[in-house]
């Protein structure tokens, strides 16, 4: 689908889908033209572009400290407001697929998030790629969550009730941290995990949101291999041939039809347009070579039946013109399937990215402000 294809109702007000992303992909453009150039890497002008301005630190319902968790960097949220008890604690963990994202870049949503719920909400600013590897990430998420829960009343919250958050790659990281907290039984249980738009798995990119949605904005399927192709620090040339699945043999595709397959997506969301893909020729040598994606810390959706049954109850948000919005929905059924309680919330006129622009003035959008308005509702609630 064409950004012009989606319907009128969609896009009112939306003036920044089109015009907007027109701007941030000419940024793109010109990174591409820098890294071939050799003044510097693509994703270090991406980074400057999104990054934005981050509001003043000083705020009237907030106690705002930077710290750090056993070596990462975090914020914490704290609600000035008294407590007659211990609060929830939110960690939140940014996106950006592992290369972009700080913790100022999402300062409005964690300050949203804190002061709607009342919780004390720690926003993680874990090591990037390609100066810090992949997966330093998710070790980095995994150790402040892990101090976190050790440490939690140390800042008024209840070690019981917290939450771990992600978008989009943080909402992979999320997934992952939880997966791995299973296993901890020196620690609290996770009250709840929620993961908003993310990416879960890198298996098939022809879903019907990939077809539907794979031109756009802000998330075009092709770029969404491509940054994570990057944040793997892989020959980008593979990419044509992972996005026809030629990476996947034939006894993966057996054992992740069952998590995958297409007939596990309600049929209100085909009806934009969807035609099952040939299966593509297995490239052993490629196999080899993304072998990476097949991690349960790079696509969650793969985690076996022993682990998934075991997770916290659940939030999920996806919205309709998002390229990985049926990662979403394929990972509700699972949680579902092995018995998780899942709340979802569909933003039936969302796009990727919708909740990183709330309090940003014009280029805010009515669905990422009711969007936001149920994730911190479920919060509340917990």
């Amino acid at each position: 689908m064409e950004p012009w294809e989606i319907p009128r109702w969609a896009l009112r007000g939306h003036c920044f889908t089109v015009r907007g992303s027109k701007i941030v992909r000419l940024k793109i453009a010109r990174g591409r033209i820098f890294e071939k150039l050799g003044i510097c890497k693509e994703v270090y002008l991406i980074r400057t572009v999104l990054y934005g301005i981050s509001p003043w630190k000083n705020d009237a319902k907030l106690f705002i400290k930077d710290l750090k968790f056993a070596k990462v960097k975090v914020r914490v949220y704290h609600p000035k407001a008294p407590s007659a008890g211990q609060r929830r604690g939110v960690l939140y963990l940014h996106g950006g697929v592992g290369q972009i994202g700080s913790i100022g870049m999402y300062e409005r949503v964690c300050r949203f998030i804190a002061r709607g719920s009342d919780s004390v909400v720690v926003c993680v600013g874990y090591r990037l790629a390609p100066e810090h590897p992949y997966p330093t990430q998710f070790w980095d998420c995994l150790t402040a969550t892990v101090h976190f829960m050790t440490t939690a009343e140390d800042y008024g919250v209840d070690p019981t009730r917290i939450i771990i958050c992600g978008d989009s790659s943080g909402g992979t990281l999320a997934a992952a941290v939880c997966q791995t907290l299973v296993s901890r039984t020196d620690l609290p249980r996770a009250r709840a995990q929620i993961m908003l738009y993310p990416f879960l798995q890198a298996v098939d990119f022809n879903l019907p949101s990939y077809q539907q949605n794979g031109s756009v904005p802000l998330l075009l399927r092709k770029r969404t291999l491509t940054l994570g192709m990057q944040y793997l620090n892989k020959d980008l040339s593979l990419i044509k041939d992972v996005l026809e699945g030629s990476h996947v043999p034939e006894d993966l595709k057996l054992k992740f039809s069952k998590w995958l397959s297409p007939d596990n997506i309600p049929m209100e969301f085909k009806i934009r347009g969807y035609k099952p893909s040939a299966s593509a020729s297995y490239s052993e040598e490629l196999h080899a070579l993304a072998k990476p994606v097949f991690e349960t810390t790079f696509s969650p959706l793969l985690a076996e039946d022993a682990i998934v049954r075991q997770l916290p109850e659940t939030f999920i948000l996806t919205c309709e013109y998002d390229v990985v919005r049926d990662d979403g929905l394929l990972y509700k059924k699972r949680l579902e399937d092995n018995g998780v309680p899942v709340t979802w919330y569909h933003a039936e006129d969302g796009f990727h990215g919708v909740l990183f622009l709330i309090d940003y003035g014009y280029i805010s959008f009515p669905c990422g402000m009711r969007a936001m308005d149920n994730v911190v509702n479920y919060i509340k609630g917990l």
